[in-house]
């Protein structure tokens, strides 16, 4: 039975860190501050939103949130970003994705200061990523880096597996574990939808990232005995036993595959504490970046 990679119990450590770091700042009359812009009313968006401002409370971090109805013109969507940019009380912004029109989204991201866009999303970032240059990292692709790190599974010279090619997750994720530093220097295959028998890939990873966001795309057919599995999705499937009518799953058919892995993460517990936590992380480096703090 494969060992569970526990994110939240990992993501409480990194918290318990920089609870600490945020102290020592405060003695600098240093406030950490994220600025949350929230537009519209989805469900999902909200409730995101309000575990990241129970976040930021509970680690020390100032927050801020500013609420607009999903009929909210793009003038009005930027006048919010704009001021995020302009306030010292503010060292990073999240605009919350995705937007009620997501014609909005790419002019929106663009128009965030690159040194407050702790999401890592601005092409400013992603550009330094890239090239390996020092830049805020995309949340959830350095969560799983840390998960990794932390729970002693090396990535150096590993064969890495990523299905999935989003710009959110797959592709950093990709590029972050080619690169040639600690949580990379693995040699690394992206499979997607119109990958021609998938399988024949993943069988050959040492470490297999699902990342589709489609329930049982790994199975335990597609791992070799001994592989680590890293679960990014998180699906929403009926299940007339739940209260709510529904359970959340991940990408990979847990079970089978926690049979024959040799760790992986669960979902929900795994990656998604991991997500929100490196959102905090980057808002400390922001704070410490613009206030020049040792």
């Amino acid at each position: 039975m494969a060992k569970i990679l526990d994110g939240k119990a990992i993501a409480q450590d990194i918290r318990a860190e920089l609870k600490a770091r945020v102290s020592e700042l405060k003695e600098k009359n240093i406030v950490p501050g994220l600025g949350v812009l929230l537009v519209g009313e989805d469900p999902a968006s909200r409730s995101y939103v309000t575990a990241k401002e129970r976040a930021c409370e509970e680690t020390g971090l100032y927050s801020r949130e500013v609420k607009l109805p999903a009929t909210a013109a793009h003038d009005e969507i930027l006048e919010v970003v704009h001021a995020f940019n302009a306030d010292d009380q503010i060292d990073g912004i999240l605009v919350q994705l995705p937007l009620p029109d997501s014609a909005m989204e790419e002019s929106v991201i663009e128009a965030i200061d690159p040194d407050k866009d702790v999401d890592g999303f601005h092409p400013m970032n992603v550009g330094r990523m890239m090239m390996g240059l020092p830049a805020f990292l995309p949340c959830t692709p350095h969560g799983i880096l840390q998960i990794l790190k932390r729970s002693g599974i090396e990535t150096s010279g590993a064969h890495v597996v990523v299905i999935g090619r989003s710009n959110i997750v797959g592709r950093p994720l990709v590029n972050l574990l080619s690169q040639k530093n600690e949580l990379g220097n693995a040699t690394v295959t992206m499979c997607h939808t119109r990958t021609k028998n998938m399988a024949e890939f993943t069988r050959q990873a040492d470490i297999v990232v699902a990342a589709a966001g489609r329930p049982n795309t790994l199975t335990a057919d597609m791992i070799k005995e001994g592989a680590v599995v890293i679960d990014v999705g998180v699906n929403r499937v009926e299940d007339e036993t739940k209260k709510r009518g529904y359970r959340l799953c991940g990408d990979v058919d847990f079970d089978a595959v926690a049979e024959k892995a040799s760790a992986i993460t669960p979902v929900p517990g795994g990656v998604g504490p991991m997500t929100i936590t490196m959102l905090l992380a980057n808002t400390v480096e922001s704070a410490v970046r613009r206030h020049g703090a040792e």
